[in-house]
Parts: structure tokens; sequence; C-alpha cells
């Protein structure tokens, strides 16, 4: 009788659990050590641009030392339920699943929790695989890192242009000032060029942008109680 646990099958399902085990632990592990402030992660683009050799500009800084107004306008523009949910804004993302099941055109309903997750551990190419990855993943980032660092973390790998990550190396870029000096218009600008920072240019925007950054700007400044929790 040849032992099942012996066989070339037996050998590749142990394999395949124990990296099963692996890829599910590895996060955890990772999350647990970004609790820590001088642990500075990085991206999985910048580790890309690491390895093919293309550089990057990214330079930490904590968020003390960025302007509150940045961290109200980023959180006006990309999750103004930031304070309030789990890692996953369950009530969006059910509406983009109906509309995608009834082959409507879907809207982004990506959290911040979610777009740190995608970027610490994710590729950037749209997928449902992608997406059906990010979303355990955004609740285990949530669970395991406090608010305020969370948003430390995504302000310091966010992609602001083309090899320019996080916001210290985008403001100095962009308007040659430090984040702690961004002005009310230019955090405005930062926060709605990132949903497509390869396009859109906050030093140079079109008419459409400079739209959406007064948006942008009247919702920071009422922000009030949807910022509370990274006080």
């Amino acid at each position: 009788m040849v032992d099942p646990g012996r066989s070339p099958l037996g050998r590749v399902a142990r394999t395949l659990i124990l990296a099963g085990i692996i890829l599910v632990m590895l996060p955890i592990i990772l999350l647990s050590l970004y609790r820590l402030p001088f642990i500075h992660p990085v991206s999985t683009l910048m580790v890309k641009d690491l390895v093919t050799f293309s550089g990057y500009d990214r330079r930490w800084v904590s968020i003390d030392q960025i302007s509150p107004t940045l961290v109200n306008s980023v959180m006006m523009s990309e999750d103004a339920k930031f304070c309030f949910h789990s890692g996953v804004d369950w009530d969006a993302l059910n509406s983009v699943v109906s509309d995608a099941i009834d082959g409507e055109q879907t809207r982004g309903a990506s959290t911040i929790t979610m777009q740190t997750a995608k970027n610490l551990f994710l590729w950037t190419s749209r997928s449902f695989i992608r997406k059906g990855l990010e979303v355990p993943l955004a609740v285990i980032t949530d669970l395991i890192l406090p608010k305020r660092r969370l948003m430390e973390i995504y302000l310091n790998i966010a992609e602001w242009g083309p090899g320019i990550y996080g916001i210290e190396a985008a403001a100095q870029h962009h308007f040659n000032v430090s984040a702690a000096r961004l002005s009310p218009r230019q955090a405005a600008y930062l926060a709605v060029t990132l949903p497509n920072p390869i396009v859109r240019n906050p030093a140079k925007p079109g008419r459409g942008l400079q739209t959406l950054a007064r948006v942008n700007e009247r919702r920071a400044r009422g922000a009030g109680a949807y910022i509370g929790c990274v006080n």
C-alpha cells in the first residue's frame, strides 16, 4: 500500500496547503509589524520600480508632519466614511456588484483601507481576482492597524505621478513645498489627482480638475466629525 501522504499527489497537496497558509499569514505578520511607527512600508509598485531599476522618489513623513488640510482633502475625495467603516463600505460595494450584474456602468467603491491593502500586497491592474483578494485584506488591515496609522501609511505610499510616491515627494515635486506647508487649494488638487495620478497633474490642472478641486476644498473645510479618527 502506498501512503497517500507520500504519493506525488499528496506532496503536491501538502505544498499547496503550506503555500496557502503562508499567503494568509504573511499579510497578518507584516501588518502587525507596520503598527510600529519606525517601520516605513513600501508598495508593490515601489518594489517593481526597484526591481526594474526605474527608481522612485519617496520621502517618509509622519502624519504630524502633513498638513491637516491635506488629510481632510484626501479623506473627503477618496473615502468620506473612512472613520466609520471596518475597511469596506459594504453599501457602496453592493451597489457596484448590482450594477455590474445588471450590465450597467460601475463606479469605484474602493475605500482608503482597500487601496492601502492593494498598494501593500497586490497588483494594480483591475480584475475580479484582485478585488476578491482586496476585500478580505482590507478587513484584516482595518483590524490590525489603527485608523491614524493606516492613513499615515496610505499617504506615504500612494502614487502621485510616475515614480512619485507619498505626499512629501508629491508636495515637493508638484508645488516645491513640504507636505506640512500645503495650502488648502494645493491639498485639494493633490487629493483629486489620486484616482488617476498618471494622467492628472495637480500642478497643471485642466478645467475639469479645477472644478473637482474647488468642490473638494469646500468639503474638506466642512469635514468636521468625518475626520475625527485621524485627529
